[in-house]
């Protein structure tokens, strides 16, 4: 896997993937403390939550359950010194589909976080990660 970093200007960069994907991200500068785009850490953050909403998604498909949403939910706190990894990171899942099963849902959740998502097991190095997970039926809901 490659990537290349471009400094566009102050504090901002733009980052390319191998596979020709730019996002323009960095951090607050000068007076105006203008951000650009996201930081580098939160780009980490919405990679771990993109790594595991991906997992979810394709366990429920491969187990047939009739998944219409995935939403992750991210808090995470990082340590007053540098380097500022993060501690901890709390998860919350919000699922929803028709008559999806909670037992399956959990199970996915759990492989992801614990087998699958490389970016949560490189986290889990410095932080504690935790997770919860709410299911939505939206057979219940819908009117017929």
């Amino acid at each position: 896997m490659k990537a290349r970093i471009k400094w566009v200007e102050d504090r901002s960069f733009i980052g390319e993937s191998a596979s020709g994907h730019k996002v323009l991200f960095g951090t607050a500068f000068g007076p105006e403390g203008r951000t650009p785009g996201p930081s580098p850490m939160e780009l980490v953050l919405l990679g771990t939550g993109g790594c595991s909403a991906f997992d979810v998604v394709h366990i429920l498909e491969k187990a047939r359950e009739a998944i219409e949403d995935c939403v992750v939910e991210i808090d995470a706190e990082r340590a007053e010194q540098d380097p500022k990894v993060f501690t901890r990171i709390h998860m919350h899942f919000v699922i929803k589909g028709r008559s999806l099963a909670a037992n399956k849902v959990e199970r996915a959740i759990t492989l992801s976080l614990e087998k699958y998502c490389s970016a949560s097991a490189m986290l889990a190095k410095t932080a504690t990660i935790t997770h919860d997970f709410v299911v939505v039926d939206t057979a219940a809901t819908s009117t017929t």
